[in-house]
């Protein structure tokens, strides 16, 4: 069997998308730093590839999806560089040698170097968390499946505005292939010769 080379992806774990209150909340994203902080320090602990993909977009709007581009104008300017609300949580400060990538829309493979790093060390899995479901996590897996890495989600670092919405994807993501397991469960199963349970 070959090698298995796991990196770990984290999406967006910004100030703006995750403190309470912030301009761009995701509703179930504060609650998921203490389990994403564990798993960061397995993979820190095991010297495996750590990514930190976060947003950007610049003050006037140039570069937000079409979607979002009104309430970012009218409400309020969000995950602008130089600003707090753009850094990555305290607790999830990315360590000397973890790299932190931009991606300018929801997938972290549109139109980054994510990719070329990825095969450069030579990853074949990758294990996804951050938030939030329905657009860059979603989008991230499915990308990740079409690159051609074998991929686990952390349901429970990862978040959504609601529970129903996670579990929505949950199903949908774990129908291609896609292993969706608890941190707990990640853990022992843990073994970079043998197969992971799929069915999560």
């Amino acid at each position: 069997m070959a090698e298995r080379k796991y990196s770990l992806v984290v999406v967006d774990m910004q100030n703006d998308f995750v403190l309470p209150g912030a301009p761009a909340c995701v509703a179930g994203a504060y609650d998921t730093v203490p389990v994403i902080k564990r798993l960061l320090d397995f993979f820190r602990v095991n010297k495996l590839p750590v990514f930190h993909v976060v947003r950007e977009y610049r003050a006037d709007g140039s570069d937000i999806e079409m979607n979002r581009l009104d309430g970012f104008l009218r409400k309020g300017r969000y995950l602008v560089p130089g600003t707090k609300g753009c850094e990555i949580v305290e607790a999830l400060r990315p360590m000397d040698g973890e790299y932190r990538v931009v991606k300018n829309r929801y997938s972290c493979f549109m139109n980054t170097e994510v990719d070329f790093m990825l095969r450069r060390i030579g990853a074949t899995h990758l294990v996804v968390c951050g938030t939030q479901y329905p657009n860059c996590i979603r989008a991230t897996i499915f990308d990740a499946v079409c690159h051609g890495y074998h991929v686990v989600n952390i349901t429970d670092a990862t978040s959504a505005q609601t529970p129903e919405i996670a579990q929505a994807n949950i199903v949908d993501i774990r129908n291609i292939g896609v292993t969706c397991i608890s941190l707990d469960e990640f853990i022992r199963a843990f073994n970079p010769d043998q197969p992971m349970n799929r069915q999560g």
